[in-house]
């Protein structure tokens, strides 16, 4: 086991002290370079202690491993290399091209614990997931929440199991060829338990995002705030054996110093990379619609591996459900979605008429489709409507198939949300366990925001938004692994799992060359046809019964490899598929 000695940056300290709960002792720490203190003995693995500045308060450390008394309790020392490893044959997996699937720890099981979700890597295994993202576990207040207001960064949330917890996880998962994610948030931190102001210039007023003051990226004593975050991403792929990080909100990075944070991060995660001799992926989760985020750092770009698509969210869920409140105003016609298939975003350029300007930028050519990560669904698309409710509310199994099928055989690279495989029925809704001051303001900016944007139209009646804070809605938001065996959805499970084996196995799936994608959509919007290379994907998109053309070729005749419903070749010698309503066929020729 190995000992450590604590450090902690405090620039502006006099005296900073070590704090021992056990003993109750205070023991004086050794100033050093930059601003730093360091403890003048080594502490086991194990060890509670706390850092005092200038006379005051116990505090946790800002770099601790291990909360395991909650967020504004003592930290306690975690040894990294205790873990004896079982994965040293894997070879690790790039996020590119990969089958992703998000989970919430918390939700996904009936336990929400990380040791119970390795139970259910089997089931992901057998489904064809490539990588699982993990949303944050980084240490947050309470014992339920989301994880986007972690405010101990370095730790693993107490109620997941902690940091040996995540690595058993991660092994596990290895050990089924499966790669991991991690949901990382450098943007903010959550307003309970945040202490990092107390030791040192973390933020600045200088800048501004939707959680308050910015992250101090570029002002005085800024180099060792982004070394918290760059040394933060980096332990996470070496010490927990993690193999891509998606990146919260980066367009909230505000950052104008000459060289951008995010390309510092992906340069250190390139020389980590040759290091350990397998794939390290970064995956950004940005709203600039600009592929300067998957441009390497060499051409001026951020560095990314790639970064979230959320218009080929709104452009399918527009529309196969008709919905146009909100950010869905300009999206909902078959040629949006056959634009986004094309092109990458539909804002390129263009007017968004929900930020009332032009936005986004044109995705040049060549740039590889896989560095796009697009869903049919996720956390956020769910759980931030009104009632967390899934599409599979309103839309028939027909639609989830058809939806499926365009994320999973289209150009880019496609994510799962949990339970998404089985047309899960149980929402995922907004939930926090915060003091009670605190989570009484939560639940009334929560009932607020939901008071427009249009919901008790949609909901056909007024809506009652879940109380963050209820234990209830945490219950209401778990998996309900029963519903996979139910008949449809087992059925619609198979489905998905043939969809995952064509991407797997059929080269013109998984490439990421655009320009082997061809989009076809009916002039009334009946049907779409997606061409990827000798394959076609149709979709039903109406009740309508159609014969959707295929081109003239002196192939071999069209062979039918999948189809969903009432779909399947026309027959009598035409080159064709025929749809009754709401259904799929993949076709070869």
């Amino acid at each position: 086991m190995r000992n450590s000695f604590p450090e902690v940056w405090a620039p502006a300290a006099s005296a900073v002290e070590l704090v021992l709960p056990a003993s109750g002792r205070r023991e004086p720490m050794e100033a050093a370079e930059g601003g730093w203190w360091r403890a003048r003995h080594e502490l086991a693995p194990g060890t509670d202690y706390a850092f005092a500045l200038d006379g005051g308060p116990s505090l946790p450390d800002p770099r601790s491993a291990w909360q395991p008394r909650g967020v504004h309790g003592p930290s306690r020392t975690f040894d990294p290399t205790a873990h004896e490893w079982a994965d040293g044959g894997w070879a690790g997996r790039s996020s590119l091209g990969a089958v992703i699937y998000e989970l919430h720890v918390g939700t996904f099981t009936p336990e929400g614990t990380l040791d119970a979700a390795v139970a259910r890597l089997d089931h992901l295994a057998d489904l064809g997931v490539d990588m699982v993202e993990l949303m944050p576990v980084a240490a947050f207040p309470g014992a339920a929440g989301w994880g986007y207001d972690g405010v101990a960064l370095y730790a693993v949330h107490e109620a997941y199991g902690g940091p040996a917890a995540l690595q058993r996880f991660v092994d596990a998962a290895h050990g089924r060829g499966i790669a991991v994610c991690l949901d990382v948030v450098y943007n903010h931190l959550g307003p309970s338990g945040n202490y990092l102001g107390s030791f040192g210039p973390y933020f600045t007023d200088r800048h501004s995002t939707p959680w308050g003051a910015a992250v101090n990226l570029d002002g005085d004593d800024a180099a060792e705030v982004r070394a918290f975050v760059v040394d933060n991403a980096l332990r996470w792929l070496r010490d927990f054996h993690v193999d891509a990080l998606r990146l919260d909100a980066v367009h909230a990075l505000v950052d104008d110093s000459p060289r951008h944070v995010l390309a510092e991060l992906s340069d250190a995660v390139a020389a980590l990379e040759r290091e350990v001799g397998r794939p390290l992926s970064l995956i950004a989760e940005s709203d600039l619609n600009d592929a300067r985020m998957v441009t390497p750092t060499s051409a001026g770009g951020f560095g990314m591996t790639a970064q979230w698509d959320d218009d080929v969210h709104h452009a399918l869920h527009a529309l196969v459900t008709g919905e146009r409140h909100g950010y869905y105003v300009d999206f909902g016609g078959p040629g949006t979605l056959a634009k986004a298939l094309r092109e990458v975003f539909v804002h390129d350029g263009t007017y968004s008429t929900f930020r009332g300007k032009d936005w986004g930028a044109p995705v040049p050519p060549d740039v590889d489709a896989r560095r796009f990560v697009v869903f049919s669904q996720d956390h956020d698309q769910v759980g931030n409507r009104a009632l967390g409710d899934r599409p599979s509310r309103v839309l028939t199994p027909g639609q989830l198939a058809g939806s499926a099928a365009v994320v999973l055989l289209g150009p880019y690279t496609p994510m799962l949300f949990m339970g998404e495989e089985w047309g899960a029925t149980t929402p995922f809704q907004y939930f926090t366990d915060h003091e009670p001051e605190l989570g009484e303001l939560v639940r009334q900016g929560r009932q607020k925001e939901f008071g427009t944007h249009g919901w008790a139209e949609l909901y056909g009646g007024e809506v009652a938004v879940p109380d963050p804070q209820d234990p209830g809605t945490v219950a209401a938001s778990r998996l309900d692994w029963a519903e996979r065996d139910a008949p449809e959805h087992a059925r619609l499970l198979e489905f998905y799992r043939g969809l995952i084996s064509l991407r797997h196995e059929v080269p013109d799936i998984a490439s990421g060359d655009r320009s082997a994608t061809a989009v076809e959509v009916a002039e009334d919007g009946a049907w779409l046809l997606l061409r990827r290379g000798g394959l076609a994907v149709v979709v039903g998109l109406s009740d309508a019964a159609v014969t959707v053309p295929l081109a003239e070729d002196d192939g071999p005749d069209p062979e039918l490899l999948l189809s969903w419903g009432e779909a399947g070749l026309a027959g009598d010698g035409a080159r064709g598929v025929r749809l009754e309503g709401h259904c799929v066929a993949v076709v070869r020729g």
